[in-house]
């Protein structure tokens, strides 16, 4: 299979149109192309603030030029529903809009700003509404921009653009790709050779939202053993009762070669169970591999380190020293009862296209979180001509 490109070829016809935008010579960032357009998206999900910023080349069209130039969230965990995580939640939103402007001197008109479908529907769950009402509000206030659109991406609408900015045109019609969030999972497929009807596959349920109720019923015991008895029910649980029917309904097994992952847990499994594949945007994964690595987690955690990983990579022609980085990063953003909860479901998702009849091919995309930017900028430009 080829692998998906850092790509988003088809998305981007619209803004080879819209001329392009190089950054002045106070900004520090060494562009990668001679002419460009910068892009940012930041979205408000369910564990916090996530921002992206897209160097576009003026050969996107044709050659899939385009580079990220900055990738980094803030966790604030806004589906707490508390006002401290509220605040640090506008916060983040704010001082990351800054970072685009400013430090990346994105001019306003292309930062994007959603708040995600697992935050939306987890405020559909737990009644709170309003809480996303008052935050979009009150970051319109805090930027002076009353009529910022910040959009609350609809689950499908989320699902199909993820599709369309992640996987490869060559894979679109066999591939079912299954993006893992904090609030929920989303994904789907195109089952009829068009990328007008799109098969939708979701749960509500993703990474913190397991690791949460997990946490929940451990109540004043805070154990590792305690966190891990329950995680397990929680997991069975939800496979049981929302997984298997979730996939089942949505008829990808026999349709898909490729069961492709995205989203935070995605990439932290594939760099920490691969960190000699550091410069790759994909990579490919046995659902074994994954089984192993969800009980090492819980037996030997600190075998995942950066110290252990990189000093067991054989093949030292590697950048050690970034793939020591990107290791840290991914303990930055998750911590071990996130991790085991999120390749927990990873896992049990994974299970349903196990088959010793049929074998699937599982991927893990790194760069997942870019994909949406650039298929939403397209949308947007679309709609606005």
């Amino acid at each position: 299979m080829k692998h998906f490109q850092q790509s988003t070829a088809l998305m981007l016809t619209c803004i080879m149109l819209m001329g392009f935008h190089v950054l002045s010579a106070q900004q520090q960032v060494k562009l990668k192309y001679k002419n460009s357009n910068v892009y940012a998206g930041i979205e408000v999900g369910s564990k916090g603030v996530k921002l992206s910023i897209l160097e576009i080349g003026k050969d996107a069209k044709k050659t899939g030029a385009f580079a990220i130039l900055k990738d980094t969230s803030i966790n604030t965990d806004f589906i707490s529903f508390r006002h401290p995580n509220f605040d640090a939640t506008l916060d983040g939103f704010y001082g990351l809009y800054n970072v685009a402007l400013k430090d990346y001197q994105v001019p306003s008109k292309r930062v994007f700003t959603v708040i995600s479908s697992g935050v939306k529907m987890q405020a559909e769950k737990e009644n709170k509404k309003e809480w996303l009402t008052n935050l979009i509000d009150s970051f319109k206030l805090r930027v002076k921009e009353p009529k910022r659109k910040v959009e609350i991406v609809d689950v499908k609408d989320e699902a199909r653009l993820s599709h369309l900015g992640i996987v490869d045109d060559n894979e679109r019609y066999n591939t079912f790709l299954i993006d893992i969030g904090s609030g929920n999972t989303k994904g789907g497929y195109f089952p009829y050779g068009n990328t007008t009807d799109f098969k939708l596959f979701t749960i509500n349920w993703g990474t913190k939202t397991i690791a949460n109720a997990a946490e929940k019923r451990c109540g004043e015991d805070k154990s590792l053993i305690t966190f891990y008895k329950y995680l397990g029910q929680v997991a069975l649980e939800t496979e049981n009762k929302d997984i298997i029917y979730a996939v089942n309904e949505s008829g990808a097994y026999p349709k898909s070669d490729y069961i492709a992952f995205s989203g935070g847990i995605a990439w932290s499994v594939a760099t920490l169970l691969h960190p000699e594949q550091n410069a790759k945007a994909t990579v490919h994964v046995t659902y074994d591999e994954v089984s192993a690595f969800c009980d090492k987690l819980y037996t030997d955690y600190n075998s995942y380190s950066d110290f252990f990983l990189i000093k067991n990579v054989k093949d030292k022609s590697i950048d050690l020293d970034a793939a020591a980085k990107e290791i840290r990063r991914v303990h930055a953003v998750f911590d071990q009862h996130s991790l085991m909860a999120g390749s927990r479901l990873l896992l049990k998702i994974m299970r349903q296209f196990e088959s010793v009849n049929e074998k699937k091919e599982f991927l893990l995309v790194k760069n997942g979180q870019v994909g949406w930017v650039s298929a939403y900028v397209d949308q947007v430009i679309n709609d606005n001509n």
